[in-house]
């Protein structure tokens, strides 16, 4: 069996994170988002995989290769329109070559043992599909079952009115079959042509598809901000204590704690796993590292920081006296100090965000700010909850920021 791994979206709702780089290379736990995936691939034995790509493919070709360091034999091949998923899976025809093979999308974190479990579920010349609880069904593709077999997906139903509180994961096993499904789907109403039509025609013609349902919490749709987070903190729940770099006498480490060779970790350092830091990167003195903390290479940790339930990724510095708590802070950015990112509104309620043309609720009561590359913050700039600031932008000394900054703006007093 071979499988086909879908890789061609932006992921505009994750901007300004994936301004320079795709959504299936954002960290998570150490490792790219999609290679949780495709180490599960290898583990389930399957060793062929195609990743269709589109947005900044050269970096995908460049963080994976032939694929030989995850035991795997991997092409690709560029989706040239965005036209939907039912149209990506199809240009892998020729690649599956008349076979079973297992397609899904690249945003997802997925427990590894989720391919395994899937493959031996299955049964031969089926389709076969997982399935998986979802809070709010009618903000996803919902399954309906009659016993183990699929009966009807339906996308988004009006709250009140879904058949079922099961997601469509967008786990599947395909049989050959499935293009021949593909090649009759029409556009939807998103003017894309969809896989979840394709399986609906695929029911309707009587043919069987069926489901296999796994927890809650062996799956997780990478599609927003806060959900990297959720993802970067189920990874590190799973490491082991791994330390290759020098920690000096009077740092204290706690916890499932991975320090990377040619890392730093300062007296006075108080760490508590699990964190992740990595190759090269100077943590303290006298600085504290909270759960969940993921810090990329050659991350600088200065004098009296916290930084809690946080992604810092490679390159960035952030000055002595900062807070950096539940946020997202991309490459190469340099805070001043007493930079700090508020993550908890002061009525308590839940923090809204801008994610494309619209204001959404986070869902989060906890949710500091999500910052692009480049960024560069002045001495005591405060970031209140939920703000979004673009890669390249600047913000001068003393300014509290509230509202989303974008890339490559200089915030001075009067803009704040």
């Amino acid at each position: 069996m071979k499988a086909v791994v879908l890789a061609a979206g932006k992921g505009e709702r994750l901007s300004p994170l994936t301004e320079n780089r795709p959504k299936h290379l954002l960290p998570v736990g150490g490792s790219p988002l999609l290679e949780w995936s495709l180490k599960g691939i290898a583990d389930a034995g399957i060793t062929e995989v195609l990743i269709v790509t589109h947005y900044l493919e050269d970096q995908i070709k460049r963080r994976f290769g032939d694929g030989s360091e995850l035991g795997l034999k991997l092409s690709y091949l560029r989706q040239e329109e965005m036209k939907g998923t039912a149209d990506a899976f199809r240009i892998a025809e020729e690649f599956v070559n008349g076979e079973e093979f297992i397609g899904f999308y690249g945003d997802l974190y997925v427990n590894p043992e989720t391919f395994k479990y899937l493959i031996d579920s299955h049964s031969e010349r089926e389709t076969t599909l997982c399935v998986v609880p979802v809070e709010n069904p009618s903000q996803t593709g919902v399954v309906e079952l009659d016993g183990d077999r699929v009966v009807n997906i339906v996308e988004k139903p009006r709250p009140g009115e879904e058949p079922s509180k099961l997601g469509n994961a967008g786990v599947y096993v395909f049989s050959p079959d499935i293009f021949k499904f593909i090649a009759e789907t029409g556009l939807s109403k998103r003017n894309e042509y969809e896989i979840t039509d394709s399986l609906k025609a695929l029911i309707e013609s009587g043919e069987p598809v069926n489901a296999v349902p796994i927890f809650e919490e062996d799956w997780l749709d990478v599609g927003l901000p806060w959900n990297l987070l959720e993802a970067n903190k189920r990874a590190l729940g799973q490491q082991e204590t791994e330390v290759d770099g020098e920690i000096e006498d009077g740092a204290y480490i706690h916890g499932s704690v991975r320090i990377a060779e040619g890392a730093r970790i300062r007296s006075g350092a108080y760490i508590e796993g699990p964190v992740y830091i990595g190759p090269r990167s100077d943590i303290g003195p006298n600085c504290y590292l909270r759960p969940s903390t993921y810090l990329g290479a050659d991350v600088r940790i200065g004098n009296a920081c916290e930084v809690k339930n946080s992604i810092i990724m490679n390159g960035t510095h952030i000055a002595h006296l900062s807070y950096v708590g539940d946020s997202i802070i991309g490459e190469n950015c340099n805070f001043g100090a007493g930079t700090m990112t508020a993550n908890i509104r002061f009525d308590k309620k839940n923090i809204n965000v801008n994610i494309k043309d619209g204001r959404i609720d986070s869902g989060q009561r906890k949710l500091g700010s999500i910052i692009g590359d480049d960024v560069q913050t002045g001495i005591n700039v405060n970031l209140m909850p939920g703000v979004k600031v673009g890669s390249g932008a600047w913000i001068a000394p003393g300014i509290t920021v509230y509202r989303d900054v974008e890339s490559g703006a200089f915030v001075r007093s009067t803009d704040a």
